[in-house]
């Protein structure tokens, strides 16, 4: 006979906290509900590091911290998440995550595609501090741009080549180097 089934226990921000410290594989939070994460490709490391390595110059200029990976971002008392890049100007002292961003920056696969257009695009933009959302594809010279005009957020896409916005960092960054030495 089969275990009678449990109601779900949700895991408030202390708890999830708690948690992801003693755990060895990390994981996003939504709406209490924790997820493990994959491991990413090659493709998408070159791709961070082609990012954060054109971008921590201009960042360090203007007084900014990026942030890769491994830090989280509190979207809500009950969500978390962890861009692969972002940027933060504001004070935003918690040393276990961040809440002001005013850049977030994903990489697309096959299987975070959905989750980044979907549901972080919807919870980053309620963002008060956001000002620009990139998402960069890993399988193609492909880069999208949420940015934030007053009221409205408008959309840029840049495929093949091209210079993207950095909102924020007041800098811009050619395809040619957001992709160099990866093959796609």
């Amino acid at each position: 006979m089969g275990e009678a089934a449990r109601p779900l226990e949700l895991l408030d921000a202390e708890a999830y906290l708690a948690m992801e410290e003693q755990s060895p594989v990390r994981h996003e939070l939504l709406e209490g509900v924790p997820y493990a994460m994959a491991g990413a490709t090659e493709a998408h490391n070159l791709i961070v590091g082609n990012l954060f390595y054109g971008l921590r110059p201009h960042a360090r200029a203007k007084g900014c911290r990026l942030f890769v990976s491994d830090m989280k971002l509190k979207v809500s008392s009950r969500t978390f998440y962890y861009p692969d890049l972002m940027v933060v100007c504001a004070e935003d002292p918690h040393p276990l995550y961040k809440e002001r961003p005013c850049l977030v920056i994903e990489v697309l696969s096959d299987s975070t595609e959905t989750i980044d257009r979907r549901e972080k695009l919807w919870r980053y933009r309620e963002l008060p501090s956001l000002q620009g959302y990139l998402l960069v594809d890993s399988r193609e010279r492909r880069v999208e741009g949420y940015f934030r005009q007053g009221e409205v957020w408008l959309y840029r896409l840049w495929e093949g080549e091209g210079v993207v916005e950095a909102p924020c960092l007041g800098v811009e960054l050619s395809l040619e180097t957001i992709y160099e030495g990866v093959e796609v």
